[in-house]
């Protein structure tokens, strides 16, 4: 059986960097992203409260003698913590009086469905951390050429060279982050979202609050929701796209509640409404929009491979969108920025906005790529620009077009920089 080897994630780093500020940090992500694996890399000791034949016993521990969960070098792991949600103040009490940082690693790959029993909030002493399938330069498939950081400090050029085609992105898609799927190949590779989606509906989305759910019912959601990737759908809009297109009528508080429960899980991650400083009054639209954390969740839904994408542009556009997303939300988070969306009542929208902790903002348009596309997200991104008051806030950092087609970063005549995905990195 061929070993993987570790490969380093942007998480690493900021993981280290919040033990050192708390007591405990919790990871958070969807399950298969990788949270236990990087833990591993730093903490000391391990408990796994999943373990085969210990998990009750984990349990019981937790309530009368959570101590003892508790020993072991630091910093600790301590996995799946959810499974027993008293260990939470535990943990907190242990970082109270020990008068340390860096003691334990939580990671829970869902919401606990009873916090009930938790007194404390884990304010001061908890760090929080969340964790994302793969980025294409995590799985060594982007060159880093053009940094996030860089085109915000404006201090290097844009340049760079992208080695990843049209076809290897479309395989890439599919294929999704998931730190196993980037170590196979060819349909190996691809079978593994397929696995993960059925694991999703069979299972997982019954952990989230402990609801039964029928695993038929639970897909024509999920396609109906790959359908609304990077789109403001409402839960009406998806209730009717159900019943066209999958002959299911679901009542709009029930598509609330699995959806609720595909976020608890972190298969869902919708993007929020971005807010500026406009020199009119155009009225901003504040509907999240929809997707998925990542883009092989939403092809497997559809039950769509590499070819399907190639044949469908526009299908690929949106799929590529929700890759994109993925890849902005992990460079980000290394840079303490959010990534929101942007629309007005106009029509006027900027698919991706990364917000720095510090007021620093970026604009990026997402295309498939062509020249036709790259000017359209160049003239949006400019009347954009354009809007902004920037007597209120400062004006944007840069403004990026983000392509799938395309050798080459370069910038603009207009000051819009033009990057591949395949070049970019935090």
């Amino acid at each position: 059986m061929k070993k993987t080897t570790y490969r380093p994630r942007i998480a690493d780093m900021l993981l280290k960097r919040k033990l050192e500020g708390k007591g405990a940090v919790l990871i958070e992500g969807a399950k298969w992203c990788g949270k236990t694996t990087t833990a591993e890399q730093l903490c000391n000791s391990v408990l796994y409260m999943t373990e085969p034949g210990k998990t009750e016993q984990n349990i019981q521990l937790s309530r009368i003698n959570p101590g003892l969960l508790l020993r072991g070098d630091k910093p600790r792991l301590i996995d799946e913590w959810q499974v027993a949600p008293q260990i939470w103040d535990a943990v907190r009490f242990e970082c109270d009086h020990a008068h340390q940082l860096g003691l334990f690693v939580l990671t829970g790959s869902s919401v606990p469905a009873d916090m009930s029993k938790v007194m404390h909030s884990g304010t001061g002493r908890f760090g929080w951390l969340r964790m994302r399938p793969m980025s294409l330069w995590e799985s060594g498939e982007s060159t880093g050429d053009v940094t996030l950081s860089g085109l915000f400090d404006n201090t290097t050029e844009v340049t760079g060279v992208s080695k990843i085609n049209l076809e290897h992105l479309a395989f890439a898609t599919c294929r999704g982050g998931w730190p196993l799927s980037v170590n196979l190949t060819g349909e190996t590779a691809l079978d593994q979202s397929f696995d993960y989606l059925q694991a999703v509906e069979q299972r997982d989305i019954q952990e989230a609050d402990g609801v039964k759910r029928d695993p038929a019912r639970v897909h024509r959601l999920m396609r109906s929701y790959a359908r609304h990737q990077g789109s403001q759908a409402t839960y009406a809009t998806i209730r009717e796209d159900m019943a066209v297109n999958e002959g299911d009528s679901l009542d709009a508080d029930t598509i609330i509640s699995y959806i609720k429960a595909l976020k608890r899980i972190f298969v869902i991650e919708d993007i929020e409404a971005w807010n500026p400083n406009l020199r009119s009054k155009t009225a901003i639209r504040t509907s999240d929009t929809r997707y998925f954390t990542d883009p092989s969740i939403a092809t497997a839904a559809l039950g769509l491979g590499p070819t399907d994408l190639i044949a469908d542009l526009r299908t690929f556009g949106l799929m590529f969108e929700t890759l994109c997303m993925r890849d902005l939300r992990v460079y980000a988070e290394a840079l303490t920025g959010n990534v929101y969306h942007y629309r007005d009542k106009n029509g006027l929208e900027c698919d991706a906005v990364v917000h720095l902790r510090d007021g620093r903002y970026g604009l990026i348009e997402i295309k498939l790529g062509g020249e036709k596309l790259i000017e359209e997200g160049a003239t949006t991104l400019n009347t954009l620009a354009g809007n902004i008051d920037t007597t209120k806030m400062k004006k944007p950092a840069f403004k990026m077009v983000l392509t799938a087609a395309g050798d080459y970063a370069y910038r603009r005549d207009d000051g819009v920089d033009v990057v591949p995905v395949g070049c970019l990195k935090n």
